[in-house]
């Protein structure tokens, strides 16, 4: 714990170096207010750099994301490239439209260029695929993409992908960072103001290109779509995406469809977070489409809504499919088209994928979460995660990419349209075929982040025997890894019929509970029963968890 006069000279010394005439002025302020209290959030530690790279709050000081630690952490990119002699390409940047971004960006830009690496920037905010694309389009060995993808509006971030178009994963994560530790001063870290490329719209019209690939040719076209951007970059990419493979161009939702930093008609741009898509859900009923298309505000991730009729849950119209739905019907899709390759999910996802993948004769993996390891799979085809992000087109992107998936999806749904059918219709199939596989989760957003390290504690210590009446047939700590998995932080649970896993968030304060409930159907007939079955035991897990864990 530093004591005052610690943390005034420390922000002192940050504040000789900060190149960002606001953060100087707002730490200015709050080392002559004397708000020891501000400063020792800001400064008691130094944001880590890890396999998410780098995500905060905006503001001053090491514990925030700013231009200084943009800087270091691009310096240390660098020194890593040249320690390991990757030095034969240029470094691409991509960054969005929240605050700072094209800061962000410009600053890896100098620092990379003021390394002696070569530096080109994407032309101007746009989704995180097309960067991830750009990596290997362009031979580069490494990207950077300046984003926090759906965190609130006071956040950013900086993730960072290496010569293979996927995201770093150890050792490469401490690797970096132990150069980002070993920067002196900021005085030492050259920065030019000129030197590097700035890309033109060749790039994202090579990945709009490579969109062909996604479909199959002759397929039906005439899904209507709404479709929403979140306030984020998506728009312009995936309606020229849609229009190059001839879908009806999709009805936007207005209020959403230009990026804005500030988000101001959802709490968080997440579509999972409630509320989010209740324009969405508007402009439904005003023009009656087949399916709703959300993006997250970078476009990696995809989200799907569809009409359930007057009588649907709660009364509602339309409702969200889960991301473990939408990655069933995708999976089924592409089995249906003939794909070979391997078909992998992290661990979080629902296990109806290893389901769908053995009926077909097909590889299958589990990974740990993230695409960071999905897209590290040999022999990739397909791949998912049940935080609505999708990998269709691996040899394209080696990551999440909320067009390509949107694309497909709307394939689907209208290859289903002229059967007379929908994409519930086909998750029936899958129950019936497969069992009906449900999903949930329990997700707590905490302030104080010990209250998470306390609850796995507690979970470890004394780990439950049982939930919702289900007896837990085995206990793992995957702390420890498995025979399959490197280690994480993480407790899964195998119930008899349900499973259960718990884990930290990697880009947010949560802590994140992944439940899945099993219930065989014989037939569309048992469907309604098996449906109450699963939501009874979902929400007795729910409780009984919350309560082992205390949360």
């Amino acid at each position: 714990m530093l004591d005052d006069s610690e943390l005034i000279a420390r922000a002192q010394a940050w504040l000789a170096e900060d190149p960002d005439p606001d953060t100087r002025d707002e730490l200015a302020k709050l080392i002559d207010g004397g708000d020891t209290e501000e400063l020792a959030a800001r400064f008691a530690g130094t944001l880590q750099f890890g396999t998410a790279g780098l995500r905060g709050e905006l503001g001053a000081g090491p514990m925030r994301m700013n231009r200084s630690v943009v800087i270091r952490a691009a310096a240390g990119l660098a020194a890593y490239l040249k320690a390991k002699g990757q030095t034969d390409g240029p470094v691409v940047i991509g960054y969005d439209a929240r605050h700072k971004s094209e800061d962000f960006a410009r600053d890896t830009a100098a620092v990379m260029t003021g390394a002696g690496l070569d530096a080109a920037v994407l032309p101007r905010p746009l989704p995180t695929p097309v960067l991830a694309f750009a990596i290997r389009h362009l031979g580069a060995v490494a990207g950077v993409e300046v984003t926090a993808s759906h965190n609130p509006p006071r956040d950013n971030g900086y993730k960072v992908y290496l010569g293979d178009g996927s995201q770093i994963v150890p050792p490469a994560d401490a690797e970096i960072a132990a150069q980002i530790d070993a920067i002196a001063s900021l005085h030492d870290v050259p920065r030019p103001e000129s030197g590097w490329e700035t890309l033109a719209d060749d790039v994202r019209d090579a990945y709009l290109a490579r969109t062909d690939a996604v479909l199959a040719p002759g397929s039906p076209r005439t899904a209507r779509t709404v479709y929403t951007a979140m306030h984020g970059v998506g728009k312009e990419t995936l309606l020229a995406a849609f229009a190059r493979a001839g879908f009806p161009a999709p009805e936007l939702v207005a209020e959403q469809a230009e990026p804005d930093p500030d988000f101001p008609t959802v709490a968080f741009p997440n579509p999972e977070e409630p509320g989010a898509m209740d324009l969405s859900f508007a402009k439904a009923r005003e023009v009656d489409p087949d399916l709703i298309i959300a993006n997250d505000p970078d476009a990696d991730r995809c989200a799907a809504a569809v009409k359930t009729g007057p009588d649907g849950p709660d009364g509602a119209d339309w409702r969200m499919l889960r991301g473990d739905e939408v990655g069933a019907l995708l999976a089924a899709h592409l089995v249906r088209r003939g794909a070979r390759g391997t078909f992998a999910e992290s661990i979080v996802s629902s296990s109806l994928l290893g389901r769908i993948a053995e009926k077909a004769g097909l590889p299958y993996e589990e990974t740990l979460t993230g695409f960071k390891w999905i897209a590290r799979v040999d022999g990739l085809r397909y791949g998912y995660e049940e935080a609505l992000g999708y990998c269709v087109d691996p040899e394209g992107v080696r990551d999440k990419d909320g067009i390509t998936a949107a694309l497909l999806l709307t394939e689907l749904a209208s290859e289903l349209k002229e059967e007379g059918r929908t994409l519930l219709d086909l998750l029936d199939d899958l129950a019936v075929e497969h069992g009906l596989h449900a999903t949930d989760q329990l997700s707590v957003r905490v302030q104080d982040l010990s209250l998470i390290a306390d609850a796995m504690r507690r979970l470890r210590e004394q780990p439950p025997t049982a939930l919702a009446g289900l007896p837990v047939t085995k206990a793992e700590d995957l702390t420890q890894g498995t025979e399959t998995l490197p280690p994480t932080d993480g407790l899964r649970y195998t119930l008899d019929g349900a499973r259960v896993i718990v884990r930290p968030s990697g880009t947010e304060p949560k802590l994140k509970c992944y439940l899945e409930v099993v219930i065989p159907v014989a037939s569309t007939s048992d469907l309604p029963a098996a449906r109450v079955t699963a939501t009874d035991l979902l929400g007795a897990i729910k409780l009984d968890l919350s309560a082992a864990a205390g949360i």
